[in-house]
C-alpha cells in the first residue's frame, strides 16, 4: 500500500496554535481544520462584541486556513461547533449561514463546560480538496 501524504497547514493570517497542534492537516485530499476561536490573528486576543463577533472571527480564521490549504468554505463537508452556552445557538447560526449559504456541511453542535481563553464559540471543520459536484 502506498503511503499517503500528510501536509501541515500554517498561515500567519489566522491565529497561531495555542498548544501542541497544527492549524490544519491535509491527508490525501482531506483537510482537517483545528477548532478556531474568535481570536484576532494580530493581537492573539478574543474579539469583543459577544458570541456573534467571535463566531464571525472564528469563521474568518477558518477561511484563511482553508485558503492556505488550497480550498474554501464550499469544500467544507463537516463542522463541529462548541458553545459555552447553548442559548447562543441561534446567534451563532445567524453568522454561520453567512459563510455557509448553500449545500450546508454536516454539523454537530455541543455545549461544553469551558473553551480555551474563555471563548464563547469554537468551530472545527473537515474539508475535501478539489471541485465538488452534486445537489443539495
Amino acid at each position: 500500500m502506498a503511503a499517503l501524504l500528510r501536509r501541515i497547514v500554517n498561515t500567519t493570517k489566522a491565529p497561531a496554535a495555542i498548544g501542541p497542534y497544527s492549524q490544519a492537516v491535509v491527508v490525501d485530499r482531506t483537510v482537517y481544520v483545528s477548532g478556531q476561536l474568535g481570536m484576532d490573528p494580530a493581537s492573539g486576543q478574543l474579539v469583543g462584541g459577544g458570541v456573534q463577533a467571535q463566531t464571525r472571527q472564528a469563521l474568518m480564521n477558518m477561511g484563511e486556513i482553508l485558503k492556505a490549504a488550497g480550498c474554501g468554505y464550499e469544500n467544507v463537508v463537516k463542522t463541529t461547533v462548541l458553545l459555552a452556552d447553548m442559548n447562543d445557538f441561534t446567534h451563532v447560526n445567524d453568522i454561520y449561514k453567512m459563510f455557509f449559504s448553500t449545500n450546508y456541511p454536516a454539523r454537530a453542535a455541543y455545549q461544553v463546560a469551558a473553551l480555551p481563553r474563555g471563548g464563547l464559540v469554537e468551530i472545527e471543520a473537515v474539508a475535501v480538496l478539489g471541485p465538488l459536484t452534486g445537489s443539495s
